[in-house]
């Protein structure tokens, strides 16, 4: 059977992409029931330095990831025992870490289905290994990242009196430790994933301001050459559900806007 990703070392690779750097302490779990594609997206990420668990099924893919603890989950949505999209689910119920799915259909049924259960961000088979290697690497970068904040003085959401803490961000029943990277809801902390989290921030450092789905993409995904706006207006979803569907507004036509 022929693979639809090409041999390692096949596809033109960008400068910034030549070197594995902090890849080749990260472990991912790669669960693919394809043996030659499963076998191919291992070497091809060996190369770049990265440390490759594999799994041929849900349900040994569950329970490898489980054992292994992987830095990031890469997994087909066809997948025997148990799909991707249902150990998407059974993951997302004890981890947040990042979540890759490969589609290789690339419909709308899988990208929603996906992204819904818990997943961020998602390619379409077949996939130049430089192409998997930049989304890996956004995830990994979201997973450990630092915000950079782009207001002022953080201010409460009613526009009064500065908040004390100049690392706490609040809004109305919403908390954001911004140095401690920890959200709570009156008082209650929220289980965030790293890009929910950025999502947040981004909004959180422009209140009040809209922003276009495109910028979104940009910042949170880093999706500046191909990316797809399905993908924020499902984390927005899904971010809605977690801090209050209230919290963020849509501006047709636009984007979002995170009320003050």
């Amino acid at each position: 059977m022929t693979s639809p990703y090409p041999p390692p070392g096949t596809s033109p690779v960008p400068g910034s992409l030549a070197a594995p750097g902090s890849a080749s302490e990260a472990r991912i779990l790669l669960v693919e029931d394809d043996e030659v594609i499963r076998n191919t997206v291992r070497m091809a990420l060996e190369r770049y330095g990265f440390t490759v668990h594999t799994a041929g099924d849900g349900l040994t893919g569950l329970e490898v990831f489980r054992e292994a603890q992987p830095d990031l989950l890469l997994l087909d949505v066809m997948l025997p025992e148990l799909d991707g999209i249902g150990l998407c689910r059974r993951v997302r119920e004890f981890s947040l870490a990042p979540i890759l799915m490969m589609s290789a259909r690339g419909d709308s049924l899988d990208v929603v289905s996906g992204l819904e259960a818990g997943a961020d961000d998602y390619v379409v088979k077949p996939c130049e290994s430089a192409v998997l290697v930049a989304r890996i690497r956004s995830l990994l970068r979201r997973a450990s990242f630092a915000p950079v904040l782009r207001s002022g003085t953080p201010a409460r959401a009613d526009g009064a009196e500065p908040v004390g803490d100049p690392d706490t961000l609040v809004f109305g029943d919403l908390t954001i430790d911004t140095l401690g990277m920890e959200v709570r809801r009156e008082g209650e902390p929220l289980a965030l994933t790293p890009t929910e989290l950025r999502m947040l921030l981004e909004f959180a450092g422009s209140p009040g301001v809209v922003l276009e789905r495109r910028t979104l993409l940009s910042r949170v995904w880093d999706h500046a050459w191909q990316g797809d706006t399905r993908v924020v207006d499902l984390h927005v979803q899904r971010l809605r559900a977690k801090i209050g569907a209230e919290r963020i507004e849509t501006v047709r036509g636009f984007g979002y806007k995170l009320r003050r």
